[in-house]
């Protein structure tokens, strides 16, 4: 799975495209962890190029949400299409996780 990741004041920016699912959610987890750094305040998952995310796809992004609570770094979503941001409705998640209509909206509340 190839996730462009950038850094913007302090923000990790990853931007993952194609699928998350039950054959890459581990892959997804464990290159947004091995990525991140302690210096990183906040961490973003641009999901513009993503056209599918399964369960346990969701369940990876609950994952990395709650490492970063933990150590009090904010964690947002942004971009969410129109099937993928219906995924995150009903499961609730749009409910625990902030998200963004763009990627300036949530840099602009990160800053």
């Amino acid at each position: 799975m190839n996730i462009p990741i950038e850094r913007d004041n302090g923000v990790f920016i990853a931007a993952p495209s194609g699928r998350i699912d039950g054959f890459n959610a581990q892959d997804f987890h464990q290159t947004l962890s091995g990525e991140m750094s302690g210096e990183d305040t906040a961490v973003l998952v641009d999901m513009s190029g993503l056209n599918y995310i399964s369960s346990a796809g969701l369940r990876a992004i609950l994952m990395i949400a709650k490492a970063l609570w933990q150590r009090k770094a904010k964690f947002m979503l942004c971009s969410l299409s129109g099937s993928i941001a219906e995924v995150f409705k009903m499961s609730g998640f749009d409910k625990i996780i902030e998200i963004h209509d763009s990627k300036e909206a949530a840099l602009a509340k990160l800053g």
